[in-house]
């Protein structure tokens, strides 16, 4: 009796430590399917929904490190050359939002649209 209650309790931290990593996907997530080569997202200027939380899955296309990332909300994520990372931004407010590779702003600088 001992042993399987220490099975069951190891089982539900277990389970608990896997939940904490990464957020669960929910029926209701968006998602926005992006690409990074030469410094410039594809698509150029993409539009999310408002009030939703969004998976972002961002390909990296080009053999340097590159990161999404917005000042004005939080969220992001760094991709090295040739990887493809997925993370969750939002919910965020209908608005117009500044986004960009952190390691080459100019470059990248776009909007992201969120209506």
């Amino acid at each position: 009796m001992r042993n399987e209650l220490i099975a069951v309790t190891c089982s539900a931290l277990l389970v608990a430590s896997l939940a904490a990593v990464a957020p669960p996907a929910h029926a209701e997530d968006a998602t926005l399917n992006l690409t990074i080569k030469n410094h410039k997202f594809d698509p150029i200027a993409p539009t999310i929904p408002a009030n939703t939380r969004v998976r972002v899955t961002l390909q990296n296309l080009d053999a340097t490190t590159a990161e999404f990332m917005s000042d004005e909300f939080k969220g992001g994520k760094v991709a090295t050359g040739g990887q493809t990372v997925t993370f969750f931004i939002g919910p965020l407010k209908p608005g117009v939002y500044e986004i960009h590779d952190e390691y080459a702003e100019t470059a990248s600088k776009t909007k992201l649209t969120v209506k």
